[in-house]
């Protein structure tokens, strides 16, 4: 059954041809920088906010930081969780999430059993999302042992979304690491776009707006970036999600292919 953040998010997506949503690490913010920092991105129309970090172990932490922003915040917060430890009762919805590319079973379906039953008790929208990690990988590769793909072979990034759609996953996520080098190839985005019907976010590495308007014309119908509102302060996080969030709506006008739903 689909549930309200997703219907939202995906109707945003038709409105609007693609969406940003902001990433808001718990490790990296205080309840009461996050609840500002959550008034500055929601501000510069960032369409949900994310909480999750790589390695995160106190989930009274994160219940203060889902708490703080909540408060604050009229657009979804949805977790995004490293572990069990990354379930929060405040948030609004969870990417119910499964590392199709780790070589260990417990974060490709072991987490996600351990998980379920507090995701229902909680009463926790989840929503089902394929994630794949490419390139560097970043720590959460390194965390989930995951064999990253290489950026020039996207026709294997196009199998494993494929597979994610097949499973019955309604979202399929390509994410290069929180602070890559380099952001995930318009190759890549394009192929893994031709050949799935469901929406496609890509993650890491986005900096600029250029950046997130290749990543859209490619293909992408949400783009993720936290690492420049972790290393940014007050006005420059909005000069940067402004830049970002232009780039997006560049890169729809020329976009290869729009997700219809």
């Amino acid at each position: 059954m689909i549930g309200k953040v997703e219907r939202y998010i995906m109707e945003k997506i038709r409105s609007e041809g693609a969406i940003h949503i902001t990433l808001i690490d718990p490790e990296n913010v205080t309840p009461k920088s996050a609840s500002s920092l959550a008034r500055e991105v929601e501000s510069c129309q960032t369409s949900a906010i994310m909480v999750g970090g790589t390695t995160l172990v106190s989930t009274t932490h994160l219940d203060k930081v889902v708490k703080a922003i909540k408060k604050v915040a009229g657009i979804p917060v949805i977790l995004f969780p490293n572990n069990i430890t990354g379930i929060s009762r405040y948030a609004d919805a969870i990417w119910f999430m499964s590392l199709l590319n780790s070589a260990d079973p417990y974060f490709i379906a072991g987490a996600q059993v351990l998980g379920a039953p507090l995701i229902k008790k909680f009463g926790l929208e989840p929503i089902p999302l394929g994630y794949i990690i490419t390139g560097e990988g970043g720590s959460v590769g390194v965390i989930g042992r995951a064999c990253p793909i290489p950026y020039n072979k996207p026709e294997l990034a196009a199998a494993y979304a494929l597979t994610a759609q097949f499973f019955g996953m309604r979202f399929v996520y390509l994410e290069a690491g929180s602070g890559a080098r380099r952001p995930v190839p318009k190759e890549m985005i394009r192929m893994v776009k031709m050949v799935v019907d469901i929406p496609l976010i890509v993650g890491g590495g986005i900096r600029t707006g250029a950046q997130a308007k290749r990543a859209v014309a490619a293909g992408s119908d949400i783009i993720v970036t936290g690492t420049i509102v972790e290393e940014s302060r007050g006005q420059e996080v909005k000069d940067k999600l402004i830049e970002i969030i232009q780039g997006i709506k560049e890169g729809t006008t020329t976009k290869i292919c729009n997700w219809k739903g």
